[in-house]
């Protein structure tokens, strides 16, 4: 079944620019994106040819400085592009916001020189990232990692990587790599990031993990065998790893926010399309009352997310903290788009239980939303720390 393309959202944008953005998002959803979604989810398909086109039109570049190859868009109009690509396929959305994690790192934190050198072909170079930071033993305690850097013969040339890393969105496929690892002791003082290109020696990926949802983004352990890294391809300072780490996760967070808003808005397109259509007791199931209600109560939510994402990217604009709210909105953005998922279903009926409409299949996405950059239990740790006061943190 061919999915729909999503709805036109009434929404304010803060410039002609942005509009022709967005218009240009839908242009290449209606074309590239739409026609094959179900498919292509469905064989376990990475549209790696899409996600050059999206970097050679700038689409993978938005929230950068234009500077360094970058689209000079403010996270406000940025993370609604991601929220269309989501809602058309949450493959593509959540591909654009770890390849934008991934360049996170070296924008904010490298030398003008590293910056001149990496970030135009990084950002519309056609080229893929990936962001390293989970291992098999250290997912939410992220500051237990145990790959090590360690200097070739203890002096100032390469550093020598070993170790495995989970849970790695694009494992395997990437053209690079951000990763975090231990160059000193233990705990978060003595981590270190890199910029790993996609075919050092040494570098290898598992099998993709098999999961429940999103079958067409590839997510695999990769394992660094004595990978050599240069060190001007060090990220910061030595033990500054961490602290980068956590910055961009709290941009990161946006991006799954917005995701989940996309997946949430094509479940409810899906129902709204189904209650209009199906017909019992002589009428369309859109107008009992019950199912009416369910549909405003999914809207509603939608909205609410949209607003609270959009609140936080602002606030990122204008160079204000906005931790706390980033994990604000990725929980409450997630939550919600699991409530929608399940309720899109349960307006289809059977018919939402079976693979031939798109509803049992956005409701697996939205699960994954809850776990990926920090589980939502995490997030509720970084907002209960942010209102208890800065002793607590």
């Amino acid at each position: 079944m061919t999915d729909r393309a999503p709805r036109p959202v009434d929404r304010p944008l803060p410039t002609e620019e942005a509009q022709d953005l967005l218009a240009l998002v839908s242009d290449i959803i209606r074309r590239e994106i739409a026609p094959t979604a179900a498919e292509e989810e469905d064989a376990g398909h990475f549209p790696r040819e899409l996600f050059r086109l999206l970097s050679t039109s700038g689409l993978l570049a938005l929230p950068y400085d234009t500077a360094d190859g970058g689209g000079g868009q403010p996270y406000e109009v940025y993370l609604q592009v991601l929220e269309e690509l989501a809602a058309a396929r949450l493959t593509v959305g959540l591909g654009a916001s770890v390849h934008t994690l991934a360049c996170h790192a070296l924008a904010g934190y490298g030398t003008k020189e590293q910056r001149t050198e990496h970030l135009p072909a990084m950002l519309g170079g056609g080229l893929l990232g990936a962001y390293c930071l989970s291992e098999p033993t250290a997912g939410s305690d992220a500051a237990s990692l145990t790959t090590r850097a360690v200097r070739d013969g203890g002096g100032g040339g390469d550093w020598i990587l070993t170790g495995t890393k989970a849970w790695i969105t694009h494992g395997g496929l990437a053209d690079f790599y951000t990763v975090l690892a231990r160059t000193g002791g233990e705990g978060p003082r003595g981590i270190t990031a890199f910029l790993v290109p996609g075919d050092a020696p040494g570098l290898h990926a598992a099998p993709p993990e098999r999961k429940m949802g999103l079958k067409g983004s590839p997510t695999a352990q990769l394992h660094f065998d004595g990978v050599r890294v240069a060190d001007d391809r060090r990220i910061g300072e030595e033990g500054q790893g961490f602290a980068i780490a956590l910055s961009a996760l709290d941009s990161g967070r946006l991006g799954i926010a917005a995701c989940a808003v996309g997946v949430a808005r094509a479940a409810l397109d899906e129902a709204l399309g189904y209650a209009t259509g199906r017909r019992q007791f002589g009428r369309p199931v859109a107008d009992f009352q019950g199912l009416r209600f369910l549909l405003a109560d999914m809207a509603t939510q939608i909205e609410a997310g949209r607003a609270l994402y959009l609140a936080a990217a602002r606030r990122r604009d204008t160079g204000r903290s906005f931790s706390a709210e980033a994990a604000m909105a990725k929980l409450f953005c997630t939550d919600m788009a699991m409530r929608v998922t399940i309720d899109a279903v349960q307006v289809l009926g059977g018919y939402g239980y079976t693979a031939d409409f798109p509803a049992e299949r956005y409701l697996r996405e939205a699960k994954v939303l809850q776990i990926v950059e920090g589980t939502n239990q995490i997030q509720r740790m970084v907002i209960a720390r942010h209102l208890a006061g800065p002793e607590s943190r």
